[in-house]
């Protein structure tokens, strides 16, 4: 979902060649938009090219290609292109193996607020997180504004990109990581040993984590709170609860 002032900082290409020529040259797109009802050859190339890299594509009326194009010269196809390329997984727990320390890894369940997903990857970065990971569907990715907003953290943080988040836990749970999933009926942060190989899980803006993550996580976590409104946001969170990670890690 593109969301309001994404467009006018993140890095757009339109028109079947150019889109095409951005998928051969490797650079890498986070979202690719066709025109509904296109199916010539060209399309279809440029289909196949998203598949290779596994970008996310929709398609969509238009009217809202012609939104993301201003002039409407998109020729039915539009994509969007990451700030800065994605991590392999395997490259950020081989990072921190090389720093003989236990791998420390932020968690995020479709995050859809490039605004959050910016603050979340500049509080890895201050917190001394070895990786932030995120979903390829319903979220938000390496746009424009999440790179502004990360205060170009986004540049020194690694950041992977996983086609299931729930399956990516499982997997990284056989190589020694723990997972503790933000959830507000969680115990409370204070009470759990988040020490060693660690997974801090960050739920949607709105819905939060969902269940099929949730139940692969190994305990759930909350932040005690005292006043009357309900939640934090999304980022904050984040980053209330890297931060009692790095006070266990430091003073326990």
């Amino acid at each position: 979902m593109e969301k309001a002032g994404e467009n006018a900082t993140a890095s757009w290409i339109f028109g079947r060649n150019a889109v095409l020529e951005a998928f051969r040259s490797g650079r890498t797109i986070d979202r690719l938009y066709i025109l509904d009802g296109c199916q010539d050859g060209a399309v279809k190339t440029i289909l196949k090219e998203a598949k290779k890299q596994g970008s996310t594509v929709q398609f969509t009326d238009k009217a809202r290609l012609d939104k993301l194009s201003h002039e409407g010269k998109h020729q039915g196809v539009a994509a969007q292109a990451a700030a800065c390329e994605y991590t392999a997984l395997e490259d950020i727990l081989a990072s921190a193996a090389q720093k003989g320390e236990d791998p420390f890894l932020i968690l995020l369940d479709s995050i859809e607020d490039p605004h959050n997903l910016g603050a979340v990857i500049r509080t890895a970065n201050l917190a001394g997180a070895h990786g932030v990971i995120i979903p390829k569907r319903h979220a938000v990715g390496l746009t424009g504004t999440v790179a502004k907003v990360s205060a170009g953290a986004v540049y020194y943080t690694p950041v992977a990109k996983v086609a299931n988040l729930a399956q990516t836990i499982k997997e990284l749970k056989k190589q020694g990581v723990w997972f503790a999933c933000a959830d507000m009926d969680g115990e409370p942060m204070y009470r759990r040993d988040m020490t060693g190989a660690i997974g801090l899980v960050i739920g949607n803006e709105g819905a939060g984590v969902g269940r099929l993550v949730k139940e692969s996580c190994d305990f759930t976590v909350s932040i005690p709170m005292t006043g009357a409104i309900g939640s934090l946001n999304a980022s904050v969170a984040a980053g209330v609860l890297a931060y009692e990670i790095v006070r266990q890690r430091q003073w326990q």
